[in-house]
């Protein structure tokens, strides 16, 4: 980038360099991390056998039994009841046991690490045998070996190495009792010594069981280690068959050799030389094969391997999925238990007494005096008083109708009143049996949803797959009639022992998630408890202390002066627009724009304008131009601190500053704000001219450079990223500790083994101590690559050095915490080549193996530690931690269903003209696979250099012509095809628009021009065409969408990054601005200005050489000139400034600010990545779904009215079909939810694909605690109105078809009567024929009769009420009735009155069903038994639907 600077303008070299490293190295490199994590949780199921369960913490041979602890309490401990006793006495064994001795023996431990890490290099001529160092480690030696000893006393050496604890112990103590042998001393056996810190583990349990967690199921991590081992010896193997003869080239002579190249390239630093050196000596013919083996070798063994330790460390932290529900109970119960508390700043007021506030009555005609009266009791009852004055006057007009009147008189007499009517009334009866039929009705109901989905398919239809929405619809029918234990003996009556039985293991199943549903509603209880205590705790704290809630004590609670404050403080922007009818609110057209202007208020965002007009200004500030001495850098100064001033007073006197329960100072963004501000007033006041270095003013200075951090605590969502990254604190910390350990435990055996031996003479002609005086002539090279021709007798340029015999510059092993620094470099991975070079060379080859060693623990586990604790708090923080797999699935469909939009694609025309050939040919596939293949193929013409000077750029150019006509050409097509309007919808028409706009203007500027500008231009165009086609394939768009997605939700992040970036670059140009150049430190990369170090911050957060730069920064005399006035005068570094300022920017950004990063693209990664199987709603189905939404959604508005979703759930089809035959009832639940949820009105793209989701899972398992409740609460609801809407309308239905009936009853009694006449004038008068023919009205009646066939049908499908019964009774009476005979009339036995005869004749034209409803009319008393059933019938034939399906009955759909 350096070198691109010198040569090209400055903007476009921090440009194209910035975004590369962004995307490539922040963001597409992640997403293999998210690949391999993903693909790991899938083929560890297929090894759960070999690998094992997660939560196996015992052994099967151990049992658990509580014990008595040091603190009185009781807890679970382990114990092996098969383990063998020793013979050592009971009070040895009870020595041995007890918690004292144990703590004794790790306090040893700690004190032997202590010693062993106080030692130090003494110089050359100290005796190093017999020192103090040694005589510890002889008595702790002797220590732990007695300790050893006692316990195979007391537990038997076959009981002692059953535990892998101590067959831990016994090694270090033979080890470290070989060491003790003064010809072994400081050899390789130091590392037992040093490896009993590990022991010190047992002292935290949190982090003994952290340690389990990651390293307890060993045989993940074990075999991984195992194949990263194997893969490194094969291709060591396979490079040194390669490389061996290649003469020049020693990096691959031996297997040690080709071994630490390999490993190098695994490591990344330094790979590139090993590639350079060995393309260099191999030549030109072979270099590109030999370039691509290094290059994939390097991308598996970074992007994949190092993944996979990704992968095991995040699968040894999940959890079992029992311990995830478990869990989100506790954590539900745990929070509500903390809400339940008020915080300690508040609750100090209930040490005080109490003094409630109180009101003297007056105007009170009385001879005693009046005591004072609490006010809020005087406030309660003016209240009351006024209800009850509201009351009464709501009763005037009507004291029957009044909700005040609880007499019992008016609901007596209402009652008789009531009781009078229905006696009078003809259906008396079914009045009185309403309640009876509601309740057997509701039986019935859940009776026969077990029956359907008992029977599974119905009678005379043909089976077929149900949909996931009639699957889950089912499902919970039997979960709610189970539940509710609806006629459980009736409905078992007739079935087999088998159903029988699986019916009684589904009646547990469920009783135990109803059991689950009291848990449920029992800790939403509690939170619900909790919040109204702590409401009363407030309020009590209000009532009897008059200070509480009063900012500064002064101000009171309802002064004019605070509420003024409280508007001010709290007045933000809203321009949601609201319904007036339906309550719902109106998508304005610029909704994201007011979103964000609504997102804080509007004292926030004058605040967050003014912090960052002062960032801007503190970016000019320099060594060379101080505040202190620049008028116009004090301006921003003195804007800053008044604009903060009254921003903080008036939150103060609206909200209190620390006693109030919305005080300034309740948490850590209050107290950040109170410290920015009182560092920003302190320096406006004190202004310092001369600034000594590393004086007070010179830290007031740097901790002025906190200032942006103010945005954190303006901006909620930085608020939630600070959150993000603290709340996790515990297990870094926990890494941190076993980083550290791993760190000591080689910085201790690198202090013995290498302390005083990494010394050298810098003239590399001196070999010993003794000879290394005097001076020597050094040569200077201009480059580190060029080699200059001299001329015969000249010599190289060069100047003359004292020898001196020194240690390397960067590094040392003479003091333990010099040797953790360099571990610290070298777990980074920077230098590390450099340390095992100068130890290889100064000490011996086997020692690099301690290096390579370290490196590999270090970087293969410790980083990958970092990265899998910062993704797992990362998820935990998200809330989808403790998810499981049905719950992450549901979570992922969410965040799915968000981004799915509606396809922008008009619909075909609908004639065969030239348009719609033209939409054929352009949405068929082989057209878009050929637009793809010509995109590539311009794609190819970059990969020749485009020079204006070259020949063969003319032609190149002349061909990318070509490529933009025909995508031309393509646009013009799809124009035609979808008209302008069409087009325009979609966003990636209008993105291809804009690129073949500008290739059609790169075209006339290069036909005109033709220069190198136009040539740069065209291939910006190529390189934005080939972005198009990421959009053409699902893979790729799936990858893309993933980096999209991740890039908005990781903003915040982003932006948090710079501002903790910008505040550390303030610090470094206070610190290190004027720091003298060295090996890093130069022109291009130094602090003398803001901008200059943000850009050596933005190349430490890559890696670059960070340890060089703060080894530059680290100068100290005699290697500069220090000044003690002022800092800006002199060029020495801080070495205590520079340790803390590098080491901790490395750690927050690198370790931890990166690694969220790779969480979120993690996270996001799971949203498109997975299979079919995985998946509730599959990209077929949303497609799908798609096509359907623009088939009905004409307009494309994206939103349509609620009856049209009717007509878009009859077109679905597939997984998402409601077959109207199987699923009617969940068709109305559909339906009624939606206009339910938006009042009768529009419903848009997203709400009907919510609903049909919620309605495609199993609540049950999908759903979390909170979420789940309120759904079945809603959908309980919905079914309960539904139900209520189709009794309602089927006795709608029964009455219009009784009056129907009425009235056509009064038209058949009246044909009656003239029959009647006709009849007994022919029984009068026989005639003489047998047959009489019908007259002219009965034949019009028998015409209308058989106009209308449907009746006997409709009959059936209607809902008997008591007066249409369904069945009649067969009495005596039925054999006086007159009877036909080939067309005559025979009359009874015994002749009965004539109305009798009359009503029990059955006429010929009125049909059997007309006659029933003429009985039932004039015999309104029927059998109300027989009513009964029938409606049991008919509600049975509903819900089960074998009714017809064009019955009207249910409802219009």
């Amino acid at each position: 980038m350096y070198r691109a600077i010198d040569s090209f303008p400055r903007w476009r070299s921090y440009f194209y360099f910035i975004t590369l490293i962004f995307f490539l190295a922040w963001l597409v490199k992640n997403v293999f991390i998210a690949v391999i994590i993903e693909t790991f949780a899938e083929i560890r199921v297929q090894f759960q056998q070999m690998w094992g369960s997660r939560s196996s913490t015992t052994s099967t041979a151990t049992t658990q039994m509580f014990h008595e602890d040091a603190a009185g309490g009781w807890q679970l401990v382990a114990v092996d009841v098969n383990k063998p006793q020793g013979r050592a006495p009971a009070c040895l064994q009870k020595m041995m046991r007890s918690s004292v001795f144990h703590m004794f023996i790790l306090s040893m431990v700690a004190v032997d690490v202590i010693v062993a890490a106080s030692n130090y290099y003494k110089g050359e001529n100290f005796k190093r045998q017999y020192d103090e160092f040694y005589l510890a480690e002889v008595a702790f030696t002797v220590l732990f070996d007695l300790e050893a000893l006692l316990k195979i006393w007391c537990l038997g050496f076959t009981g002692y190495i059953s535990s892998s604890l101590h067959k831990f112990e016994l090694l270090l103590v033979i080890g470290t009792t070989l060491h003790i042998y003064p010809d072994l001393y400081h050899s390789q056996f130091t590392y037992f010594q040093v490896l009993r810190v590990v022991r010190l583990i047992k002292i935290s349990p949190a982090l003994e069981d952290f340690v389990y967690k990651i390293f307890g199921p060993g045989k993940k991590l074990g075999s991984l280690v195992v194949f990263t081992a194997s893969l490194l010896i094969v291709m060591s193997a396979i490079s040194l068959q390669m490389f061996c003869f290649v003469e020049e080239l020693d990096r691959f002579t031996t297997f040690p050799r080709a071994f630490m190249s390999m490993f190098q390239i695994l490591t990344q630093e330094g790979w590139v030389d090993v590639m350079d050196q060995t393309l260099n000596a191999v030549g030109h013919m072979w270099a590109p094969v030999v370039a691509i083996y290094f290059i994939l070798y390097h991308l598996f063994a970074t992007l994949i391997l190092l993944s996979l330790f990704v992968a095991v460390i995040l699968d040894n932290l999940e959890l079992d999925e029992d311990l995830k529900k478990l869990k989100q109970l506790k954590q539900s119960e745990a929070n509500a238990d903390t809400k339940e508390k008020l915080p300690l700043r508040l609750r100090i007021f209930e040490k005080f007494p109490n003094r409630p506030q109180m009101v003297k009555i007056s105007k009170l005609p009385s001879d005693f005096t009046v005591p004072k009266i609490r006010e809020s009791f005087m406030k309660q009852f003016i209240d009351r008083q006024q209800q009850d004055t509201s009351c009464l006057l709501r009763r005037l007009p009507s004291a029957s109708s009044s909700s005040c009147d609880h007499s019992k008189r008016s609901g007596i007499e209402e009652n008789k009143y009531i009781d009078q009517k229905l006696r009078k009334s003809v259906f008396s009866i079914r009045a009185r049996n309403l309640l009876e039929k509601e309740t057997a009705i509701n039986k019935i109901l859940r009776a026969c949803t077990r029956q359907r989905m008992l029977s599974g398919s119905f009678e005379g239809q043909p089976a077929k797959e149900r949909s996931i929405l009639s699957v889950q619809h089912h499902i919970r029918q039997e979960r709610r009639s189970l539940r509710h234990g609806s006629n459980s003996q009736r409905i078992s009556r007739g079935k087999s022992l088998e159903t029988l039985t699986q019916d009684h293991s589904n009646t547990v199943r469920y009783r135990n998630a109803q059991r689950e549903d009291s848990e449920i509603k029992m800790i939403q209880e509690k939170k619900e408890q909790a919040e109204m205590k702590r409401k009363v705790q407030e309020e009590e704290l209000r009532e009897n202390h008059p200070y509480f809630d009063k900012p500064l004590f002064i101000v009171g609670r309802e002064h004019r002066f605070r509420n003024f404050c409280r508007v001010v403080v709290r007045a933000r922007f809203n321009a949601s627009k609201t319904d007036p009818v339906t309550g719902a609110v109106k998508n304005t057209k610029y909704h994201q724009l007011y979103d964000l202007l609504g997102l804080v208020t509007y004292l926030d965002w004058v605040m967050i304008i003014v912090t960052i007009c002062s960032c801007i200004s503190m970016m000019f500030e320099s060594p060379f131009r101080r505040v202190m001495h620049a008028p116009t850098l004090q301006i921003a100064e003195y804007v800053f601190v008044i604009f903060m001033s009254i921003e903080l007073n008036l939150k103060i006197m609206a909200d209190g500053l620390f006693f109030t329960p919305t005080a300034v100072i309740r948490d850590f963004g209050g107290v950040m704000d109170i410290f920015i501000y009182l560092v920003s007033l302190i320096f406006l006041c004190w202004m310092p001219q001369n600034v000594p270095a590393k004086s007070g003013a010179q830290l007031l200075m740097v901790l002025r450079c906190l200032r942006p951090l103010r945005i954190f605590k303006l901006v909620p969502q930085m608020r939630k990223v600070v959150r993000e990254l603290f709340s996790g604190f515990k297990e870094i910390f926990l890494v941190s500790i076993l980083l550290l350990t791993l760190m000591l435990v080689f910085a201790s055996f690198g202090v013995q083994l290498f302390a005083g031996k990494l010394a050298k003479c810098n003239d590399p002609h001196i070999i010993s101590r003794e000879d290394c005086h005097g001076i020597f002539r050094i040569n200077v090279s201009v480059s580190k690559n060029l080699n200059l021709k001299l001329r015969p007798g000249e010599k190289k340029p060069g100047f003359w050095v004292p020898r001196v015999w020194a240690n390397p510059r960067n590094f040392n092993f003479d003091n333990v915490g010099n040797a953790m620094l360099a571990l610290f470099e070298v777990l980074s991975l920077k230098g590390w080549v450099e340390v095992r070079d100068v130890i290889i060379h100064r000490v011996g080859p086997i020692h690099g193996i301690y290096i390579h060693v370290f490196v590999f623990l270090g970087c293969m586990i410790g980083l990958t530690l970092f990265v899998g604790v910062v993704i797992a708090n990362f998820n935990e923080n998200k809330g989808t931690a403790l998810l499981t797999v049905d719950q992450r699935r549901w979570e992922d469909l969410k965040s799915r269903l968000k981004i799915a939009q509606p396809l922008h694609l008009p619909p075909r025309p609908d004639n065969d003209g030239f348009r719609a050939k033209m939409y054929d040919i352009t949405q068929h596939p082989f057209f878009k696979r050929t637009i793809a293949v010509l995109v590539l193929a311009q794609s190819v013409l970059l990969s020749v250099k485009w020079d204006a000077a070259d020949p063969v750029t003319v032609p190149l150019a002349t061909m990318s012509v070509v490529f933009t006509f025909i995508f031309v050409l393509e646009v013009t097509m799809k124009i035609i095809a979808m008209s302008p309007s069409g087009f325009w919808q979609s966003r990636r028409n209008r993105y291809d628009l804009l690129v073949t706009s500008l290739g059609v203007i790169w075209v006339i500027l290069h036909f005109a021009l033709l220069n190198a500008y136009t040539y740069m231009m065209g291939a910006c165009v190529i390189v934005f065409r080939f972005f198009s086609i990421c959009g053409k394939h699902v893979t790729l768009k799936m990858l893309l969408l993933t980096v999209v997605v991740s890039m908005y939700k990781s903003f915040f992040i982003i932006v948090g990054m710079f501002l903790l970036l910008l505040c550390y670059a303030f610090a470094g140009v206070v610190l290190f601005g004027t720091v003298k150049y060295g090996e890093n430190i130069n022109r291009h990369a130094n602090f003398s200005s803001a901008g200059k170090a943000i850009t050596v911050l933005f190349r430490i957060v890559t890696g670059e050489d960070w340890n060089k730069i703060m080894h530059d920064c680290m100068v100290q005399p005699p290697f500069c000139t220090p000044d003690n006035s002022t800092y800006w005068k002199t060029d020495c570094g801080n070495y205590a400034g520079a340790l803390m300022y590098f080491c901790s920017f490395y750690v927050i950004i690198a370790y931890i600010m990166l690694n969220l990063l790779v969480a979120i693209i993690v996270e996001n990664f799971s949203l498109f990545y997975s299979t079919e199987e995985d998946q509730l709603l599959s990209y077929n189905d949303l497609r799908h779904f798609q096509i359907i939404w623009n088939m009905v959604d004409d307009k494309r508005e994206g939103v349509i009215p609620t009856f049209r979703v009717k007509f878009l759930l009859r077109l679905l089809r597939g997984r998402l079909e409601v077959d109207l035959d199987k699923d009617k009832l969940l068709f109305k639940h559909m339906c009624y939810e939606m206009e339910r949820l938006h009042n009768g009105g529009d419903v848009t793209f997203h709400d009907v694909l919510s609903m049909l989701s919620y309605r495609s899972v199993d609540i049950r398992k999908s759903l979390q605690l909170e979420e789940l409740l309120a759904r079945e609460q809603l959908e309980y609801t919905i079914e309960e109105e539904v139900a209520k809407q189709t009794i309602r309308m089927w006795l709608k239905k029964c009455l219009k078809r009784i009056r129907a009936k009425q009235q056509q009853s009064c038209s058949i009694i009246h044909s009656l009567r003239e029959s009647q006449q006709q009849e007994l004038s022919r029984f009068l008068n026989p005639p003489s024929i047998e047959t009489t023919q019908p007259s002219e009205d009965m034949n019009a009646i028998n015409q209308d009769n058989s106009a209308q066939p449907e009746t006997s049908s409709q009959q059936q499908l209607l809902s008997p009420t008591l007066s249409d019964r369904g069945g009649y009774r067969q009495d005596s009476a039925d054999a006086g009735k007159p009877q036909r005979k080939f067309g005559q009339w025979r009359l009874p036995s015994a002749p009965k009155p004539i109305s009798h005869s009359v009503s029990s004749v059955n006429l010929r034209f009125g049909g059997r069903s007309t006659m029933k409803s003429v009985v039932c009319k004039m015999n309104p008393m029927s059998d109300a038994a027989s009513c009964g059933s029938e409606v049991k019938k008919w509600w049975t034939r509903q819900l089960t639907v074998e009714s017809d399906e064009s019955g009207e009955d249910l409802l219009d759909i």
